[in-house]
């Protein structure tokens, strides 16, 4: 189909053509031989590969004769190359169309004999023509047109191996970074993260997994040598596990563990007692890729219980009183232990998913990513996205406390670019029209913590937006004698007044009844702003919705 006619179709033409980058481009060999052949096939002297924007005409690489660009109202190829149809004119000079064009008239050429084939896209959208030209007149035959046609879409062919050969290679750097990403955020958080494959040979041990075992995973070793050779007991630490008690080859073969219960005895390391929370991995044809199991560190918190529950004889027997509080001391151990057990839960997850998918990805799919492992990226975004909310809520606060603070010129326009590629997948599902003006200022602060910053405030705004109207959101900047005050608003539900101040309070949230986040996000802008020497107000959006304030030193 060919699209023509209206406005919106020009833009979206324009839109298109500007994607192949071939405007002001060098030619490759290719694309001159294909023009060279078009010459030949019409027998003429001259040829020329059109390229038609906004304003001019582009002849990206010509035969016999020097191109170079013109303005489009000039064009001899812009009059009909919209229609879709091949052109041929036999003498320009009779033809009503083309009579008074200065290629025709002498102002530009002489032109008498012309013919052009549009270069259509498979969406239908035409980017120019492959033009055939002389000074002499002249008929073509029908079989050379046909030739012509053919020609015109190996031209488009090329255009489309060009373009997807760079759109393959940015996939690939993004996949690259997905995965430095994730391995950055296993590496650094204290949660182990053992990985399997379909078989049950252990492929992975992130840092704290090493670190508790004291090896290297060893994808080699049978799975039924996992408890001798890592040295794995029971949750009382007196009895060697079998291989099929191990929570990773559980997983594996259930689908599902939570809070299972382990004591890892490795020689010359500390003894560890750990809940293990962790579920089998299915590509999307549901075929078993291997088994990911989160260990969470309980060693210090079950030699509490045992102190507790050591010492609640003594305590039965000085009173009730005494018994109360042991009571109450065992009600608050449980809710700590029941909060540690859901965190590791929560965050196996989006791990065993981002591991999952990137994995296979890089390990397959390295050179040349198919719609297969593009699902599987998608997917790997996705999950990632999902970590972070639960990563960023326990991690970002401490962080933003205790990295040390780098301070360098920051471009804030660049940060917040980065920032909604990374918000990507929350902008898409939420609709969200975000707009900021160009000229946000550059100041001196830490990039890191400065891109944490907004991409929270982003992602709130995003994630408290109002049901009942599209999510808007715009960020400026102005500029006081001795300071910057950037805001960020949205039209969302709004804090109420009263409670604009503790919301930056730890753990305090507007509504907990939601459970839209942790209660940490405003608390690590405020640590983030401290860090800085700056300061974060919140007010009411005209219309309603907040409007954050940041004031930081100019």
């Amino acid at each position: 189909m060919i699209t023509v006619g209206t406005d919106l179709d020009e833009e979206r033409r324009l839109a298109l053509l500007h994607e192949y980058c071939l405007l002001d481009a060098p030619a490759d060999d290719e694309l001159t031989t294909v023009v060279r052949v078009a010459a030949l096939i019409a027998g003429v002297p001259t040829a020329t590969l059109n390229l038609i924007d906004e304003s001019r005409q582009c002849q990206l690489t010509t035969y016999g004769f020097e191109g170079g660009n013109t303005a489009r109202s000039d064009s001899m190829c812009a009059i009909q190359f919209r229609s879709g149809q091949f052109v041929h004119v036999s003498d320009a000079r009779e033809h009503p169309l083309y009579r008074d064009n200065p290629w025709v008239t002498g102002k530009l050429a002489a032109v008498r004999f012309y013919a052009s084939a549009p270069l259509i896209t498979p969406e239908g959208y035409a980017l120019g023509t492959l033009c055939v030209f002389d000074d002499c007149v002249k008929e073509l035959t029908d079989d050379q047109a046909g030739r012509l046609a053919d020609l015109a879409d190996v031209l488009v062919a090329l255009f489309e191996r060009r373009r997807q050969a760079r759109l393959n290679e940015k996939l690939a750097i993004e996949a690259e970074l997905r995965k430095q990403f994730t391995t950055t955020v296993l590496e650094t958080i204290d949660v182990g993260v053992v990985v399997s494959d379909a078989d049950g040979h252990v492929t992975m041990f992130n840092r704290a997994a090493r670190e508790w075992h004291g090896l290297e995973a060893d994808a080699s070793l049978d799975p039924a040598a996992l408890p001798d050779h890592y040295g794995l007991f029971d949750a009382d630490g007196t009895r060697r596990l079998q291989p099929d008690e191990v929570p990773l080859l559980r997983a594996l073969r259930e689908g599902l563990v939570q809070n299972a219960e382990m004591t890892v005895r490795a020689p010359g390391r500390p003894v560890m007692q750990l809940s293990c929370t962790g579920r089998r991995m299915v590509d999307d044809t549901g075929r078993v890729q291997g088994a990911v199991i989160a260990l969470h560190d309980v060693t210090a918190d079950r030699a509490y219980r045992r102190e507790i529950e050591g010492a609640s004889a003594e305590i039965a027997a000085r009173g009730e009183a005494l018994s109360a509080a042991l009571v109450e001391l065992r009600r608050s151990n449980e809710e700590l232990e029941h909060f540690a057990g859901t965190v590791s839960h929560d965050l196996v997850r989006p791990m065993a998913a981002a591991h999952g998918f990137l994995d296979l990805l890089v390990g397959e799919y390295s050179t040349n990513l198919d719609d297969r492992a593009g699902k599987w990226l998608t997917g790997a975004i996705r999950s990632v996205e999902r970590m972070q909310k639960l990563v960023d809520a326990l991690l970002k606060y401490a962080r933003a406390g205790q990295t040390p603070y780098q301070a360098e010129p920051v471009q804030l326009n660049a940060v917040l670019l980065d920032v909604l590629a990374d918000l990507r997948t929350a902008t898409e599902s939420s609709q969200a029209q975000i707009s900021a003006t160009d000229d946000l200022p550059t100041i001196q602060g830490d990039p890191v913590l400065l891109r944490q910053l907004l991409q929270n405030l982003m992602d709130n705004a995003m994630k408290y937006r109002h049901p009942d109207r599209p999510c808007r959101i715009s960020v400026s900047a102005s500029s006081r004698p001795d300071r910057w005050v950037i805001r960020i608003a949205d039209n969302g539900i709004g804090i109420p007044a009263e409670q604009r101040e503790r919301v930056f309070e730890m753990f305090a949230q507007v509504d907990p009844q939601h459970q839209k986040g942790y209660g940490i996000g405003l608390s690590t802008c405020l640590r983030i702003l401290e860090r800085h020497s700056g300061k974060i107000i919140l007010e009411e959006t005209p219309g309603g919705g907040t409007t954050v304030c940041l004031s930081l030193p100019r």
